[in-house]
């Protein structure tokens, strides 16, 4: 199994220099950008959108790994897709047609992703596994950064994970929620090929930053 990606959450970055922030976890080895991107009615907070995405996409050339957490999500897309994403991930309870939207996504250029809340069922993608790119399960309901990791769904974990095989397709498995150097491993160990963390990776400040991402790969800190 090849090295698990590391995506480090911007949520969790001082938003007063995000350039500086993003520039210097890419120098610490983050695979690449997660950005929560948050309307105050799909889930109960209030991030940024576009325009900040746009603003920050020069700062590196690390793949942006975009999750919206907005409804509705497609009269959006073209403008996540001018800012800079590289791949948009969506609820598939943020619209009545997710393969629709799947498709938009991918038409503007963009990989598609998809993000399972703790309570939907992992079936969910059965019918449009071919139309994804990235799996995001999340490991916490979404809204808020600094929750704890729920161990029911490192069994959601594994059945995607034989899903993702059973197909033959090279999708992202991705985690979001919880994640620290000791629940990580758990779901590496279930089956996840890219961790989203943010108070873990961005605790301690810059010079830490490089540990903090080795140290969620389970691997030695320099």
């Amino acid at each position: 199994m090849s090295r698990v990606m590391i995506s480090p959450s911007i949520l969790s970055a001082d938003f007063a220099c995000l350039g500086e922030e993003i520039r210097a976890i890419d120098t610490a080895g983050a695979d690449m950008i997660h950005v929560d991107v948050m309307d105050g009615h799909f889930v109960p907070n209030l991030t940024f959108g576009a325009p900040v995405i746009k603003k920050l996409r020069p700062h590196t050339d690390k793949p942006f790994d975009v999750h919206l957490m907005i409804a509705p999500v497609d009269p959006y897309i073209q403008d996540f897709a001018d800012a800079g994403a590289d791949i948009l991930t969506v609820h598939p309870e943020a619209g009545p047609h997710i393969h629709r939207t799947l498709q938009s996504i991918r038409a503007a250029g963009m990989r598609p992703g998809v993000a399972i809340n703790p309570g939907t069922p992992a079936e969910v993608v059965d019918p449009i596994i071919d139309d994804i790119d990235l799996i995001l399960v999340m490991s916490v309901n979404p809204g808020f950064g600094g929750q704890s990791f729920i161990d029911s769904q490192l069994r959601k974990i594994e059945s995607f994970r034989r899903k993702i095989d059973a197909c033959g397709r090279d999708i992202i498995l991705e985690v979001d929620g919880g994640l620290t150097p000791e629940t990580a491993p758990r779901a590496i160990e279930a089956g996840v090929t890219a961790i989203v963390a943010g108070s873990a990776v961005f605790k301690g400040g810059a010079d830490a930053y490089a540990r903090n991402i080795a140290a969620l790969r389970g691997e030695d800190g320099q």
